[in-house]
């Protein structure tokens, strides 16, 4: 037999069994058998080469059309089922099912609690103040009533740049620009991240964010400074949050004292986040020291101030019972969509 009937005899094959294909696996089946790699078109195209010179015309001619006459027939068949060449391999595509919501990112919880506390200080009268992370001696220290022989000024606990600039070891800074700008009364918080060497444990890290609270004006006492501490911990922390002031001693305010909050993770029973104590310490606060008052140019016999400042990865802990402040900065995104 001739490769022309060959041909004739597959189309008329092919095509009967294409009549009884009901179902999108039926049919891909069909395709490989006749329309594949190694199907029944691909083999007799290879046996083109059999045939006499003065036949080849009118057999590749009945090649191509027996080709096309099974691609059209299988493309219609295909639309017929509603489904296309290779629909076995997955699911139909219900389209009156609700859409999913593509997931979205959010703001970090530091970013949320900065953005919370801002609003808490708000709604109590301060404005918030931004300054710049590379800083100088006069803003960082001198201006800080912080001498030259200061432990605090050791290289070995700052991050010097040069032998006059460094990161900014605190957000008090700040104040200083402030107060340097404007005139009595200041009420200001500046929140953003300082830069401390220290050995990274539970509660430690050698970046950490801060947030800084300043309020100059005639008659500011310590009274004053207790109780703005006392109600923003409520307001953030819940009306049973417990703090205290601990007798302490800082160049820039005077009298000085530690601010520790009843530490919520353990419930004061102790913890690796608050070293066994019960107590987290959260930061620091005082009067503002006269000579940082006169450094900015501020009549200390006139004007009185305090200041505090409180880690704010600290207060997340707290807030959210998280054990350890290295969860915060790992970029664990199993950690951070619960937030």
């Amino acid at each position: 037999m001739s490769l022309l009937d060959d041909i004739k005899a597959m189309a008329a094959q092919a095509r009967k069994e294409l009549q009884g294909v009901v179902s999108p696996e039926a049919l891909e089946g069909w395709r490989i058998k006749y329309l594949g790699t190694r199907g029944a078109v691909k083999a007799a195209m290879g046996r083109l080469k059999e045939v006499p010179a003065a036949d080849k015309k009118v057999v590749g001619k009945a090649l191509n059309e027996f080709k096309d006459g099974l691609q059209s027939a299988f493309q219609q068949l295909a639309a017929t089922l509603g489904t296309g060449a290779r629909a076995a391999k997955g699911p139909k595509v219900d389209v009156t099912l609700p859409g999913r919501r593509p997931k979205a990112g959010h703001l970090h919880v530091i970013t949320q609690t900065i953005n919370e506390m801002c609003d808490i200080f708000g709604r109590m009268g301060f404005t918030v103040a931004y300054g710049p992370e590379v800083e100088d001696e006069r803003h960082n220290f001198v201006a800080l009533n912080i001498p030259p022989s200061h432990p605090a000024r050791d290289p070995l606990d700052n991050f010097y740049i040069d032998e006059a600039t460094m990161l900014r070891s605190q957000t008090s800074t700040i104040q200083i620009r402030v107060m340097e700008s404007q005139k009595p009364p200041v009420r200001i918080v500046a929140p953003g991240r300082v830069y401390r060497p220290d050995t990274v444990d539970a509660s430690h890290s050698f970046m950490f964010h801060h947030m800084e609270g300043l309020y100059v004006d005639e008659g500011v006492s310590m009274a004053d400074l207790k109780t703005c501490v006392d109600q923003f911990f409520k307001a953030y922390f819940g009306p049973d949050a417990s703090s205290r002031f601990r007798p302490s001693f800082f160049p820039f305010t005077e009298p000085s004292a530690e601010i520790d909050l009843s530490c919520r993770i353990c419930h004061a029973k102790g913890c690796p986040a608050c070293k066994y104590t019960g107590w987290m310490e959260l930061g620091g606060a005082g009067m503002v020291d006269p000579s940082v008052l006169e450094a900015v140019g501020y009549d200390s016999e006139k004007y009185t101030g305090f200041a505090f400042g409180f880690g704010i990865d600290r207060g997340v802990m707290q807030k959210y019972g998280i054990p350890d402040i290295r969860l915060l900065f790992e970029n664990d995104v199993r950690f951070l969509h619960q937030f």
